[in-house]
């Protein structure tokens, strides 16, 4: 019973990480308009002098607190799904706020993320024990991990020392695939750390052990590194896209790296996990759904929109694919 009362906490801490995200997007969105100079699709840093991308800052740091004590409480397979429900406040957001409209199908997609987060709620893993962060430490060096550890690596860098230079401003997936591949593995370093301090907090002192300020160091090194790409990503490419793309990749890939390291998914029934896939696939096409909506942007009808706002089209200014 302690696993299903550890799952509620990480459920409820997860959810609540999913407003403040979600939100963040928007208000740095708007911190990224309004900035003047070097734009960051450039490499430029002229958004830090705007207080809106400090509110939105703040606002995803809140979000990231919540989601990094969720990961201390409930399983990657149960948190990371819950991600999609940022995707809702941030489309819903961005037509009122960015004028980028939100038509029938992103509602429906809104939806289907809604149902499938449920689907995964209800028949999600209960939290291994884990007694000392060095448990973690053994799992992490573990073979199977180690290698998708490299891999992981070389993906990143060929992305970044051959893909961005060439391809950075007309491919999405550029950006959103070093956020993402960088992001499974910060999970898996955020898991340990919230673990470190919910076992420090409880009388058992973690930090005595270099295992966990390694972990601290990898994930503050692959935040910043994160922070970079999704600015460029927000600055070039829209903000209704940026999220769910960005959603389904980070999650895909950080659900493979906890199977890989946590083996969350031994101990539960095939029933179980074929449930679990359905309510991952329910939110694939969810998202599916809310993307598609940027391409009915520019013609706008009577019955079709369902939120509608004068402004820019969706597919405006931004790459493809």
């Amino acid at each position: 019973m302690v696993g299903v009362s550890d799952n509620v906490t990480g459920l409820v801490l997860a959810i609540s990480s999913s407003v403040f995200i979600g939100s963040s997007f928007i208000i740095k969105k708007k911190g990224l308009i309004n900035a003047t100079g070097p734009r960051a699709s450039d490499g430029g840093f002229s958004y830090l002098k705007e207080p809106w991308w400090w509110i939105g800052m703040t606002t995803m740091l809140v979000g990231e607190g919540a989601n990094f004590a969720a990961y201390a409480y409930a399983p990657a397979v149960l948190v990371t799904p819950l991600g999609a429900l940022s995707i809702i406040f941030s489309a819903v957001l961005a037509h009122f706020i960015l004028e980028e409209r939100l038509h029938l199908f992103g509602v429906v997609g809104c939806i289907l993320c809604l149902v499938g987060s449920v689907t995964i709620v209800l028949h999600a893993p209960l939290e291994k024990e884990i007694e000392s962060v060095r448990e973690v430490w053994h799992l992490a060096t573990e073979s199977a991990f180690i290698i998708y550890c490299f891999i992981v690596m070389i993906a990143v860098g060929v992305l970044i020392y051959y893909h961005v230079p060439r391809y950075g401003q007309t491919h999405m997936i550029v950006y959103i695939g070093i956020c993402s591949l960088l992001g499974s593995l910060t999970v898996m370093g955020v898991k340990a750390v919230g673990i470190a301090l919910k076992l420090s907090f409880g009388g058992s002192n973690q930090f005595k052990y270099f295992e966990t300020w390694f972990f601290t160091l990898l994930v503050i090194i692959f935040c910043i590194m994160q922070m970079i790409y999704l600015n460029k990503a927000l600055d070039t490419f829209n903000t209704a896209v940026v999220s769910p793309v960005y959603y389904v990749m980070f999650t895909t890939l950080t659900i493979l790296a906890s199977m890989i390291m946590f083996k969350e998914w031994d101990n539960q029934s095939a029933s179980q996990i074929i449930s679990e896939l359905c309510g991952f696939i329910t939110i694939l096409c969810g998202t599916f759904l809310l993307h598609k909506t940027k391409d009915m942007g520019g013609t706008p009808t009577v019955t079709s929109p369902v939120f509608y706002a004068s402004g820019r089209s969706l597919s405006s200014r931004h790459g493809e694919l």
